[in-house]
């Protein structure tokens, strides 16, 4: 079989290496390579698929259908088989193989197709809520982790630089860098988190009705966590008369279901909303870009 990445995987790995790389010239072969060594039976590559790995339908030697997951070092795969291994499944997808090649997981078969946002939004953002809790244990002793410092410490480096080229995003980038500051100054607690939580990292399982996928592990409060999930479904809230106030709603209604302070939710939001609108607008995703700075100026 030709493993030919799909689209949305390409495009998406020419935004974080715009000058490009190797990794997706020997994606094909490392995808043989992998699927070979452990006797897989390869039934289909996921598309659209994610936007930083390939991911494949297989099933191993035995018959048990399972998924396989080739992605490049910038994300960070190896933090993400550790945050895998001390979940343990609990709230998140299992590992069938807790140690193999760098870059390479053989994870659990969970509905692929399935994925929270199939819900209706009430309920999905109930069910999503529910397995986030689940995640928020302690960390690791010795854990590999970024904290949620670093991080973001990084991205506020390219949101200064933005709002230095590009005038107009200035005002929201100082407010979500000011919410930044105060935030890290006393944070509440350190718990392992998902890192990229939202409703289409929730899938539908077997073993547990959702299941967490996809995470970008980082250890920190777990506000930050959840301010990614309040903004799900954005186009649908930026399209509403009513969309600030059911945003604010929204802050408040997440925020006592899973017993984080209010304040602190809506900092991380806007912090990390205007992150992704000013990245979006530095990769060439006006429209995306447009929609969160909207969204943040709610905040």
């Amino acid at each position: 079989m030709v493993f030919e990445p799909p689209k949305r995987l390409v495009r998406a790995l020419g935004e974080t290496a715009p000058d490009g790389d190797d990794w997706l010239e020997k994606l094909p072969e490392a995808a043989q390579q992998a699927v070979a060594l452990r006797e897989l039976t390869v039934e289909r590559v996921q598309v659209p698929g994610g936007r930083s790995s390939l991911v494949v339908l297989v099933r191993t030697a035995d018959g048990t259908p399972a998924v396989l997951k080739l992605a490049p070092g910038r994300a960070r795969p190896e933090a993400e088989r550790a945050a895998l291994a001390h979940w343990g499944g609990r709230g998140a997808v299992q590992l069938l193989e807790p140690f193999t090649a760098e870059g390479v997981l053989l994870l659990e078969r969970l509905h692929p197709d399935v994925s929270v946002r199939s819900l209706p939004e009430a309920k999905a953002l109930l069910e999503a809520a529910g397995t986030l809790r689940r995640l928020w244990v302690e960390p690791p002793a010795d854990f590999p982790f970024e904290t949620v410092a670093e991080r973001t410490g990084r991205q506020a480096e390219a949101m200064r630089a933005r709002a230095q080229a590009d005038p107009e995003v200035a005002p929201l980038v100082g407010l979500a860098l000011a919410a930044r500051e105060e935030l890290l100054a006393a944070p509440p607690e350190h718990r392992l988190l998902h890192g990229t939580f939202r409703q289409s990292k929730v899938l539908s399982g077997e073993r547990m009705p959702w299941l967490a996928v996809g995470p970008d592990p980082v250890v920190g409060e777990c506000a930050f966590d959840l301010a990614r999930l309040v903004r799900d479904r954005v186009e649908d809230l930026i399209a509403q008369a009513s969309g600030a106030a059911t945003t604010r709603r929204r802050v408040k209604r997440l925020a006592e279901s899973l017993d984080v302070d209010q304040e602190r939710l809506r900092g991380w939001t806007l912090f990390r909303a205007v992150e992704s609108g000013v990245r979006a607008g530095r990769v060439g995703r006006p429209r995306d870009a447009e929609l969160l700075l909207e969204f943040a100026s709610w905040l």
